[in-house]
């Protein structure tokens, strides 16, 4: 435990240093942090607000959470929890002590297949159970576009629900028991019990006595009123649902207050959850329209088709899709080609047992839709599994997408999920937007159509006062709004700050009497203080949305330069795509790793901003601390840029990475290992001469340890070329001055010419068997290595000295071809950035392939082969920038008559300079270990490729073998006459 802390003291708890010393000595298992780094990457989620926590908690289990909550007590503490870590309003942030179930708490306990019931802790992730229970033909219904990283407490802490609840309902409707602790530090199982239950156990004097009496008085004597606030819609009156708690079968459910009560009343440590059969067969038919508003008034017509769900999105998310990684998978679908702008769109889905169930669905929406084909632009049935997921794809994308509107704008949530019954949808809508327009604002709206909630995200820029300003009083009309139309201004996210608006919907004596259960639940205010109500609102009322600090207000205060600098850790919306679950998606494998959200790209982006914004006010002290911090967690970046495609906001930290070590070392002294990779393209470009006298050498200095001492291990060895001739100045001339069609350029570079040689003589003799003449271009200095560890002013020279020379060889005219897909990705990346001018066009060697087969330049298809299937491993930064290379590889194979799978894994661990820094050795096979070495298990070596040298050369190292590169088994195959 780090008890070295810088914190403004009227924000710390009085206690706080007692009650953590007393957590200690009680034997909390759990971590404890209080470093600088922890508290402001958990300053903020995913809304506009940034409170930075006295400390964060880490428990190991439900004992953890016990002590937490009786020692809380003891020294009046406050808590609160965190999950996902995703809210929108502000649900988790606190002044006072944050507990986070997400790091440690995320087992599933166990699984009832006869009663289809699960049990799970509340850090397990919803995809997470999800991909458990697939086996068993079984899921967890609520459907939230979060659900990579959604926690099951939050979402019982929002009573979420998501895509498709018309059908299947809200979180809430699937709790079959919950453990909880009480404000006292009490353990309590809910479960459903009869009324006469629970007057036997109300007339008990201890805490869950007291607080049973008061949830039955409460609704005994309100039943009325109950009724007639809490509307008749799929999304009632979330946090505090005393409408449900006493059900039509008699039953007394307290798990339906506890659901949406954001934590306010008690503290979750295991759920027992109800589960349904998987839906068989699904089908999803995209509409377009040519304007939002058309689309939304449609929705009545075609909910006549029993849909399972239909989700709208507006031009503003297609228009900003067009841009996004997705659009490649769906543009067939969504594209269209008459020209038409397209202004809206819903998404229809069909789920059931049977392909006969689904297709009855589809022949209702066929004949709704041919009745009066007018109304839409057109439609598509899509039955394609991986095309669903796609199109789904880019609608959990849509609130990330919303943080690239430019100019500074972001979409921001502070009036994201309202809701009215869906039949009043198009008219609220209408006026809602008549607010926004009111104050000249751009947006973006999507959401659940067929139940009325609506996600609308304003363009504001919250460093701007006047933007800032605008909060209150679009909040206030938007909420007299969903008023009129007998909605709710929180449709499915929780009330988090916008708890103020609690006595405008629910009344002011029914909120009284929702202060009244706050105070049976915790009677000290700790749990949660300021959000849904108060159990003391004389002395604590709950905050008001425009009494808690912006995240804006602390940006603004950025020196312009490092807000140019560091602008994408500024764009950061804490969205939390980065927190994804699976071990093989390949974003952020320090962060997949650890577990540790200082490690994460959301993570590295709030230390960032916390760093420039104390850099900029000259908080010496705090900038001193946060660098010390920042600089250990960007240590553990591999600089794989998977952030820089993958998140929404497209925050690319390994770029920032590189300028914060441009400048962190500018006044300090670089280690010698830094200054001997600088040496190394010049270094490899001699040693590729002499390549047996340089692997004598390199043994040498392994034996005798110098290489451990410099900070390196496990460098590969030169392989041994062939020796061939490269291209001159004068072939150049002579090239420009007439080559035919079939000649191409293959540009070599430093890692695969001097440490897999074989692979560059492959790619060249693949391309001559396919009819090419085939001119090698010899590796220059790329400055990969240069720009990793923030040699920015050498990287530059670098850099434009390889520009030039890639402009020669493309100025003869002649396709210019790479192999290793990091150097080819450069031309979008390090050398496209500032002062170095356009993108070159270097082909890939898939992408140069498929040119050629779409022309008809590689013949016939042939027949499929007996041999294979072979078995691709993208490199990760390749699939992540070029999603589609997988793909290509697939077309390419097929057309060579052989069968080729697709493997998704995350990052190999190797990452070019990481894995072979001595401190990162054991890290980087760790990481290889987690999705790499579990993918290959079962795999025969001689039938596994790998796109990139780092995987290939960390396959060796881990694995014991080297995996073929494509254009080694595509060679072996078109070379043999057997398979001609």
């Amino acid at each position: 435990m780090n008890m070295r802390v810088r914190v403004d003291e009227k924000a710390v708890p009085p206690g706080l240093d007692a009650f953590l010393s007393a957590l200690a000595a009680a034997g909390f298992a759990g971590d404890i942090a209080r470093d600088h780094a922890s508290r402001i990457v958990h300053a903020t989620d995913n809304s506009i607000y940034q409170v930075e926590p006295a400390a964060v908690l880490f428990p190991r289990d439900g004992n953890d959470i016990a002590r937490i909550v009786r020692l809380a007590s003891d020294h009046r503490i406050p808590l609160s929890p965190r999950g996902g870590g995703t809210g929108t309003n502000g649900q988790s942030l606190t002044r006072g002590v944050l507990v986070d179930t997400s790091r440690h708490m995320n087992r599933i306990l166990a699984l009832d297949l006869e009663r289809q019931r699960v049990t799970v802790e509340p850090g397990v992730v919803l995809n997470q159970l999800n991909d458990y229970l697939q086996p068993y033909g079984l899921f967890f219904p609520p459907t939230v576009s979060t659900a990579s990283r959604a926690t099951l407490g939050g979402m019982v802490a929002t009573d979420a629900s998501g895509k498709g609840s018309r059908i299947y309902g809200k979180t809430s409707d699937y709790i079959e028991a919950m453990e909880i602790v009480l404000a006292n530090g009490e353990t309590f199982q809910v479960e459903a019990m009869t009324i006469a239950e629970a007057r036997r156990l109300a007339k008990r004097e201890d805490a869950a006595g007291r607080i049973h009496r008061e949830v039955l008085r409460v609704i005994e004597q309100n039943e009325g009123l109950i009724a007639s606030t809490f509307p008749e819609m799929n999304r009632g009156l979330t946090g505090y649902n005393l409408k449900q708690v006493l059900g039509e079968d008699g039953c007394f459910r307290l798990s339906y207050l506890l659901a949406g009560s954001e934590g306010t009343l008690a503290f979750t440590t295991r759920l027992t959850l109800r589960l349904r059969k998987r839906p068989a067969c699904r089908a999803l038919v995209p509409i377009r329209y040519d304007s939002f508003q058309g689309a939304l008034i449609d929705v009545q017509r075609l909910l006549a088709a029993e849909p399972a769900a239909i989700e709208i999105l507006d031009d503003t998310i297609l228009s900003l899709a067009r841009q996004d990684m997705v659009w490649g998978a769906i543009e067939s679908v969504l594209g269209g080609n008459d020209g038409k702008p397209v202004g809206g769109l819903n998404f229809v889905e069909f789920v059931g047992e049977s392909r006969e169930e689904v297709e009855a669905g589809l022949a209702r929406l066929s004949r709704l839709l041919a009745e009066q084909p007018g109304i839409v632009l057109d439609w598509k049935i899509v039955t394609d599994a991986g095309t669903i997921a796609s199109l789904w794809s880019l609608r959990e994308k849509a609130v990330g997408l919303l943080g690239r509107l430019g100019g500074g704008k972001q979409g921001t949530p502070f009036v994201e999920d309202t809701a009215v019954p869906p039949e009043k949808l198009a008219p609220y809508v209408e006026e809602f937007r008549a607010i926004l327009d009111s104050h000249g604002l751009a947006y973006g709206m999507f959401g659940h159509a067929d139940v009325g909630c609506l996600h609308v995200r304003p363009a504001l820029d919250l460093r701007i006062p006047e933007d800032a300003a605008l909060i209150r009083p679009v909040s206030d009309a938007v909420a007299a709004l969903t008023r009129k139309y007998g909605g709710l201004l929180w449709g499915e996210h929780g009330r988090g700050y916008r708890g103020e608006y609690s006595p405008f919907f629910f009344g002011g004596r029914l909120y009284e009497e929702l202060c009244a259960l706050k105070r049976a639940f915790d009677p000290l205010n700790l749990f949660n203080p300021g959000k849904l109500a108060s159990a003391d609102a004389a002395r604590h009322p709950v905050e008001r949305i425009d009494g808690v600090p912006l995240r804006g207000e602390k940006d603004r205060t950025i020196a312009a330069p490092l807000q140019r600098d560091y602008d994408r850790a500024i764009a950061c919306n804490g969205n939390g795509a980065c927190f994804n679950w699976d071990r093989h998606d390949a974003m952020c494998p320090s962060y997949k790793l650890a577990r540790d959200r200082r490690h994460s790209p959301k993570g590295r982006a709030a230390m960032l901003r916390e760093w420039a914004r104390s850099t900029s006010t000259a908080e010496t002290q705090v900038a001193a601390e946060i660098e010390d911090e920042l600089k250990a967690s960007l240590d553990l970046c591999l600089s794989c840029k998977a952030c820089s495609s993958q998140c929404p906001v497209k925050v690319d930290i390994p770029t920032m990475k590189a300028r914060f070590l441009h400048r962190y070392f500018k006044s300090r002294r670089r280690p010698l290992r830094h200054r001997i990779v600088a040496a190394m393209e010049p270094g490899l470009a001699l040693a590729r001469r002499f390549p047996r006298t340089a692997n004598l050498g390199l043994r040498l200095l392994t034996a005798s340890g110098l290489t451990r001492r410099v900070g390196l291990a496990d460098l590969p060895r030169l392989s041994v070329p062939a020796s061939v001739p490269h291209l001159e100045q004068r072939d150049l001339t002579r090239l420009a001055a007439g080559a035919s069609h079939a000649e191409i350029i293959l540009l070599e570079d430093s890692f695969t010419s001097s440490f897999d040689g074989v692979v560059v003589d492959a790619v060249a003799a693949l391309l001559a068997q396919l009819g090419y003449r085939v001119h090698r271009a010899a590796a220059a200095a790329n400055g990969k290595s240069l720009h990793v560890l923030g040699l920015l002013d050498e990287f530059a020279k670098v850099a434009g000295a390889a520009k030039a020379y890639h402009s020669r060889l493309l100025a003869t005219g002649l396709p210019v071809v790479g192999i290793e897909p990091v150097t080819v990705l450069m031309r979008d990346h390090e050398y496209a950035g500032p002062g170095l001018g356009e993108a070159l066009p270097i082909h890939s060697l898939d992408e140069f392939l498929i040119e050629a087969l779409e022309s008809g330049r590689l013949g016939q298809p042939r027949a499929l082969s007996q041999s294979g299937p072979y078995h691709l491993f993208p490199h990760c930064t390749e699939k992540t920038a070029r999603p589609g290379t997988g793909q290509a590889w697939t077309r390419i194979f097929r057309h060579f008559g052989l069968e080729l799978a697709l493997h998704a894994t995350g990052c190999c661990g190797m990452a070019g300079l990481f894995g072979h820094e001595a401190e990162h050795a054991g890290m980087s096979k760790e990481l290889f270990a987690m999705s790499w070495g579990s993918r290959l298990a079962g795999l025969a070596p001689s039938n596994v490729l790998a796109t990139g040298f780092s995987c290939r050369c960390q396959t060796k190292r881990c694995a014991g073998f080297s995996p073929l590169h494509p254009a080694q088994a595509l060679l072996a195959h078109v070379e043999s006459p057997a398979r001609s």
